[in-house]
Parts: structure tokens; C-alpha cells; sequence
């Protein structure tokens, strides 16, 4: 279940386990919202065909924004065939340009959740997790693995 916002508009601290009938109802409210939650979708199932079994949501898409630019997410590299990856989704293992050829084919970044996401060596994963401020912030995950669209 995905809780409620927070007064700041944000998911409270933590990973949200949800399914994605319950993402879709929560975040799919508006037409540009259901639009970008198609890339989403996109994205997902080429991960889920590489054996990717976790994605995490976060960026304005999982906040109380009305019209979010686009999402942010990461996934859980461990298990992944990247060379499968590498074949059906090159674009999700592409990260110049500022991953335009991500936003361009998904509506949103993708990163690998294990991956450093500053100088520091903060993981994605971790990264996600708080705000511009360095306060901690939730963020919605979906298991792929017995996911069916």
C-alpha cells in the first residue's frame, strides 16, 4: 500500500512496496501522467525480460506534483542478463547526452540502483531516498518478478 503524502508533498522516508494496479490508480491521474507511466511501463517490461526484479520510482512523478516533468527511476542490477538488456534495451544501459535517447524513448531516467550517483559514492538507490536538502524522503519500488502487465 502506498501511504499518504507528507505536508511537503512527498512519500514519507522509506521504499514503498506497491503493486502496479496500485501505482497506476495512485499516480496515473491525469492524461500526461498516464503517459509517462506508458514509458514507464515500457521500460519495465524489457527489464523484467532481462531478469530485472525490482524498479524504484522517485523525482516529482511520486510526489503531489500535478504535472511532473518526467520520472526517475533505478533498478536492481543483481540477477540482470545485461547482455539481454544490452540487446532488447540499449538505450536504458546509455547515459550521455543527460540520457537523452532515456527520455526521448521512456519519458524518464533510468540508473542502475547500485551504481555511485555522486562523487561521494552515494548509490542510487540511496540517492533517491532524500530530498535536495539531504532529508530522507520515500520512494515507491515494484517487484518485476511476478509482475504481469
Amino acid at each position: 500500500m502506498i501511504p499518504l503524502f507528507d505536508i511537503d508533498g512527498k512519500l514519507p522516508p522509506g521504499i514503498h512496496l506497491c503493486t502496479w494496479t496500485e501505482f497506476v490508480a495512485r499516480f496515473g491521474t491525469t492524461q500526461h501522467r498516464l503517459n509517462l507511466i506508458s514509458g514507464l511501463k515500457t521500460a519495465m517490461l524489457q527489464l523484467q525480460s532481462a531478469d530485472c526484479s525490482t524498479v524504484y520510482i522517485d523525482g516529482s512523478f511520486v510526489t503531489h506534483k500535478f504535472v511532473p516533468g518526467d520520472f526517475d527511476a533505478c533498478w536492481d542490477v543483481n540477477e540482470v542478463d545485461m547482455e539481454q538488456l544490452q540487446k532488447i534495451a540499449p538505450a536504458l544501459l546509455k547515459f550521455d547526452r543527460k540520457r537523452a535517447d532515456q527520455k526521448a524513448l521512456y519519458g524518464g531516467e533510468f540508473f542502475p540502483a547500485g551504481w555511485p550517483a555522486d562523487s561521494s559514492g552515494t548509490l542510487f538507490l540511496d540517492f533517491f531516498q532524500m530530498d535536495r536538502d539531504g532529508n530522507p524522503k520515500g520512494i515507491i519500488a515494484i517487484d518485476l518478478a511476478g509482475w504481469q502487465s
